[in-house]
């Protein structure tokens, strides 16, 4: 369709808004009210958001004017129309885009599922939830605002609103909280479904190259690590411990377990507090037992490096998982990595792709229209201004040296603020800010400097910076978000003159800085002021330029001002925009790669949280351990002679909590799927045995918290292995091999690993986790009349799940207190 096409059919619809206008506005401030409920029980009854449109547009510009006073442009109404359908509005600077929000946001709140504003920095979310939120809580709806460090309890107010403001940040980090949280309680967010993303470049491309990013101090193990380095060569290979050669696994035994919680000093190793102790364990006997050093990996300048076992390479920056890259440099001696241990991440370009529905607006999106679509399927539409745009852009001066051009800047200004006219100057840095605050000042010309930290002061000073003979030095993107508004005699002086002190990489942040001037029909100019030292300029050499002013014999102060060379320097800003597109493209394929981890983790926690019974689940967990560790050792395609019983045997009593004998799975059978029904029946009866046990509901809940527990840790080393992985994998390269192949199935392998081995530790803990009573002194009141009597303590039994010490608890080894004469591991604490 084409674009007259598009628009067209856009000014149809703010023709059908219009014509409710003399309808809705005599309706009373109550009767205008009560439009919201009626427009929620027509979309209940089927009414969609598209029928809903031109009343609803309708009913919030007559809101608009009586509570703000400002009546939407049909322009806006476009521009409303346009986020409503799921793309992004340009809309130059002046031109109203926070009211034109206003539509859809109403539009998408009567659904009831919550619509997000994201803005660039909290001052604006403040700003626009109170100004624009007067339309809101006029109509009957909720307003919520995000802002940095605000309490959990207060998020999910804001969260529960029909309406939320907030930054991005805000957001992102909130979703990756949530998924983090250990109880329902804990979680703020509603789920990802319309968002309107203000001054949307800045936010989906400019931001977007930085994830976000919850980290924290890593796991304080390397002490650990050291003292199993220590404990596992006095085990003795068959007694304490035993090895599979063709799975490259180790399973210890009861006599290794009692010497290992010797060594430690502890009663119970599989108890839920030294959940870590079992894991380093392993790690720990296989870099003893099967990890060889110069075999399996090299000593490297005091790291270990890991040899391809079908290459022999070296493979930097590859760490073995989950801890026994660890076990190994404690085997060796080196120094064990502890790094800042990442929780949680995800990128922008991922966070906001959830969104049911996504829109933007902002003066300048066309130069990345490509990317939006590429990116995150969002088309661009430019808004025609209401009033014809008259601003004077004038061609570049460029200067031979730096020196000249900042002497030229000044000497401008001065001319410029002794007539009385505004000017704005635009700087890419705080510090080039400050070189020409210094030269000003020198002049004695009276100006105010922005950094770009201070959105409120900004904001402030933005706001007045069109009175008559003002100076304002500012970086570029300074003030964003925040009109100029001119004031009066300032348009009969020339209106707001912008001076670039030097061109951004890229072009929407140099118009940026042009639109402000010239808003809705007033008068203005702008003009860039450059040198041949400029980095811009350096990178993409304009050499040509420079030998023709040397050949000229040019003063260092002439400028060269022709719009050829404006051309030259638009078509490098061209050339680095496409790189810098690139570089974010390709982050993003490597971030998909988590993304797709990401959701599978994410998902399993909801359903841990949320599920309804989650023994349904680790039914499953059990069926997928025994089909795996049968299809390990047993191997259907060769001869039953050659079957690895003993390997099958030593794996699945790790795990299960009674040995399981060969006589059981009858050795003489053939049938590869009547073992695995054999030994999951097995599994499953000691299962349904641990729940009689327990009881329903505490066992259901143990589960809950193991499985959870696990899950987070192993996501939070698996996410540690990632980071080093990618840190690494641009090595590859070199011996001819893309890295983002070798990453994506590396990663892949690893993801599997982890999940397997979720697996296999959360069957291990439902089995042997024990539930320790614990006894809590409770007071009984005083009774009347025993002045003085202390009272004696009642002892109320407590169960928690896990299970929490006692103040007087059993030993493993110990006679069990029941009067068996069976030690208390193999009776009660069985």
């Amino acid at each position: 369709m084409g674009e007259n096409k598009k628009f067209k059919i856009l000014e149809q619809k703010v023709e059908e808004v219009n014509e409710l206008e003399p309808t809705i506005s005599v309706l009373s401030d109550s009767e205008l009210k009560a439009k919201t409920e009626e427009f929620r029980n027509r979309h209940k009854e089927g009414e969609t958001p598209e029928e809903l449109l031109p009343e609803a547009f309708a009913v919030v510009r007559e809101a608009a004017k009586r509570v703000l006073g400002m009546r939407h442009f049909d322009v806006q109404i476009i521009g409303g129309i346009v986020m409503f359908e799921g793309k992004i509005a340009e809309m130059k600077t002046g031109e109203g885009k926070t009211l034109a929000a206003t539509l859809p946001v109403y539009l998408e709140s009567i659904s009831g599922k919550g619509v997000h504003v994201v803005t660039v920095n909290d001052y604006l979310a403040k700003r626009d939830s109170e100004w624009m939120g007067q339309i809101y809580k006029f109509l009957g709806l909720k307003v919520g605002i995000l802002q940095s460090q605000m309490e959990p309890a207060w998020r999910r107010v804001a969260y529960e609103a029909d309406v939320t403001y907030g930054t991005n940040s805000e957001f992102g980090f909130d979703y990756l909280r949530d998924n983090m949280a250990i109880d329902p309680d804990q979680m703020s967010q509603r789920g990802p479904n319309f968002a309107i993303v203000d001054e949307v470049d800045s936010i989906l491309v400019d931001e977007a190259r930085t994830p976000l990013i919850i980290s924290g101090e890593p796991e304080k193990a390397a002490d650990i690590y050291k003292s199993f380095a220590r404990i596992v060569p006095r085990l003795t290979t068959g007694e304490d411990f035993e090895i599979d050669e063709k799975t490259r696994t180790v399973a210890v035994t009861e006599a290794g377990v009692t010497k290992v919680e010797k060594a430690l000093k502890i009663d119970n190793l599989y108890d839920h507090v030294n959940s870590q102790l079992v894991n380093h364990l392993n790690q720990a006997l296989k870099a003893h037992a099967i990890f060889r050093k110069d075999v399996d990996y090299v000593i490297n300048n005091g790291e270990v490096i890991i040899v391809d076992e079908f290459t022999g390479r070296l493979m930097e920056g590859r760490r073995y998982s989950e801890g026994l890259h660890q076990a190994i440099e404690a085997k060796e001696k080196v120094r064990i990595r502890e790094e800042n241990q990442t929780l949680a991440t995800i990128t922008l370009q991922n966070y906001f792709r959830m969104y049911k529905k996504l829109a933007g607006m902002t003066g300048t999106a066309a130069t990345e229209a490509d990317e939006f679509r590429h990116i995150y399927k969002l088309e661009t539409v430019v808004i025609k201004t209401d009033r014809p745009m008259v601003r004077d852009d004038m061609a570049d001066l460029i200067y031979k040296t730096e020196q000249a051009k900042y002497n030229a800047v000044v000497a401008d200004i001065a001319k410029r603020h002794e007539t009385g006219q505004r000017v704005l100057v635009g700087t890419i840095s705080i510090e080039r800010s400050e070189r020409i605050s210094r030269m000003l000042k020198k002049q004695g010309v009276k100006h105010e400097v922005l950094n770009a930290k201070q959105h409120e002061r900004e904001a402030e000073i933005i706001g007045v910076a069109g009175q008559e003979g003002a100076v304002t030095i500012a970086t570029n993107m300074a003030g964003r978000g925040t009109d100029i508004v001119l004031g009066e005699g300032v348009v009969d002086l020339g209106g707001l003159h912008v001076l670039g002190t030097e061109r951004h990489e890229a072009r929407r942040i140099d118009n940026q800085l042009r639109g402000r001037s010239g808003r809705q029909g007033d008068p203005g100019s702008s003009q860039f002021f450059l040198s041949l030292e400029d980095d811009l300029l350096k990178l993409f050499g304009m050499d040509k330029v420079k030998g023709m002013m040397d050949r000229l014999s040019l003063p260092d102060d002439y400028p060269i001002e022709h719009s050829m060379v404006s051309r030259t320097i638009e078509t490098a800003q061209r050339q680095v925009e496409s790189q810098n597109f690139e570089i974010r493209k390709q982050v993003l394929k490597y971030d998909d790669v988590m993304n797709r981890q990401r959701k599978v983790i994410y998902a399993q926690r909801h359903e841990i949280l949320f599920g309804d019974n989650i023994s349904d689940r680790a039914n499953e967990i059990i069926t997928d351990i025994v089909e795996n560790a049968i299809d390990t050792f047993i191997d259907p395609k060769i001869y039953q002679e050659e079957w690895d019983w003993d390997g099958l045997l030593a794996h699945i009593n790790q795990i299960f909590p009674e040995n399981v004998t060969e006589k059981e799975l009858d050795r003489d059978a053939t049938d590869h799927d009547f073992l695995k029904e054999t030994l999951t029946s097995i599994a499953q009866s000691a299962y349904e045995k641990r729940q009689k046990e327990l009881g329903p509901d505490l066992f259901n809940q143990l589960q809950r918290n193991i499985l959870m527990q696990i899950v987070d840790v192993k996501w939070r080393e698996h996410l540690y292995e990632m980071d080093y992985l990618r840190e690494g994998i641009g090595l590859r390269a070199v011996g001819q091999r893309d890295p983002l192949v070798e990453y994506q199935s590396e990663g892949h392998a690893m993801f599997q690993e982890m999940i397997n081995s979720i697996k296999e530790d959360f069957v291990r803990y439902i089995y042997h986790a024990q539930i320790v009573q614990e006894i809590e002194p409770q007071v009984d009141a005083i009774a009347v009349g025993e002045e003085g009597s202390q009272p004696a303590p009642k002892r109320k039994r407590k169960q928690s799940a896990p299970a929490q010490a006692s103040e007087s608890k059993v030993g493993r080894n110990e006679p069990c207190p029941c009067g068996s004469g069976k030690k208390y591991k193999k009776c009660c604490g069985a």
